[in-house]
């Protein structure tokens, strides 16, 4: 995979989008319900804040990410929903100021991750590139909250392809987290970008396949919208059973939405 520049340049461009959705909004507006049950704007802000502190922590000190691991560990099932029930009971110009501080200060330090090193994490460590990928995944899909709370339909990206790559690589994932196994062959995925240029994954040959908008893709498996409403289609039993179980987070299958 190529060095994290390009891909800490799309994080950057993400969370820009995102600022500009919260920005002009009156403090009240913070305070609105997102379709996340029980997060508020204030929340998907604070939860983002949340991730990016710790983010950084695992780059500059990794004894302090030590201790948060630990904590986590303590509190697995409610450690991500405290760090945002915490930070979203913040003024919002204070959260937007430091948020924006944060991220500022983790994107800068992903371009200066040694080739090769690997960050900790609270699944497998991971390097530069893979952190920066993961952290534009949760922006765009945490944004995606935001904007259906505000009634905004926003545009589709390239930065798209780099979230599609995230859920077609952690379909294993998405089998294990549901307590079934894996295929043992690959899947062909088909993606049609934004510009309508094809992306795809996997061998051409592939008799388990899954086409449709790269979209509408990402929307399944980040958990925004339910299957029946997407453009994506699955040929072959395998392929058919992963698109009811995607998802490119770590952590428990998710309800849906």
């Amino acid at each position: 995979m190529a060095g994290p520049g390009p891909f800490v340049a799309d994080l950057r461009a993400e969370s820009d989008d995102l600022d500009a959705l919260v920005a002009p909004l009156p403090p009240q507006r913070w305070a609105e319900p997102t379709p996340a049950p029980g997060w508020t704007i204030a929340h998907q802000i604070g939860h983002l804040l949340w991730t990016d502190r710790v983010s950084l922590l695992s780059i500059t000190d990794e004894n302090g990410f030590a201790d948060v691991l630990a904590g986590a560990a303590a509190d697995p099932g409610g450690f991500v929903d405290a760090g945002a029930e915490e930070l979203a009971a913040r003024p919002a110009a204070e959260l937007l100021t430091d948020w924006r501080d944060t991220r500022g200060r983790l994107h800068a330090a992903l371009l200066e991750v040694p080739d090769g090193r690997k960050l900790p994490w609270f699944g497998p460590p991971m390097s530069a590139t893979s952190m920066a990928t993961a952290r534009l995944m949760e922006t765009w899909a945490h944004g995606l909250d935001v904007a259906d709370t505000l009634g905004i339909a926003r545009p589709a990206t390239d930065r798209l392809r780099s979230i599609a790559h995230i859920g077609v690589r952690a379909r294993d994932y998405a089998y294990l987290v549901n307590n079934l196994t894996p295929p043992a062959e690959q899947f062909r995925v088909e993606l049609r970008g934004p510009g309508g240029d094809v992306w795809s994954w996997g061998p051409a040959e592939a008799a388990q396949r899954v086409t449709g908008s790269a979209e509408d893709f990402c929307f399944l498996v980040t958990q925004r919208r339910p299957l029946g409403s997407l453009d994506v289609t699955a040929v072959g039993e395998d392929a058919q059973r992963w698109l009811g179980i995607a998802q490119a987070f770590a952590g428990p299958p998710g309800a849906g939405r």
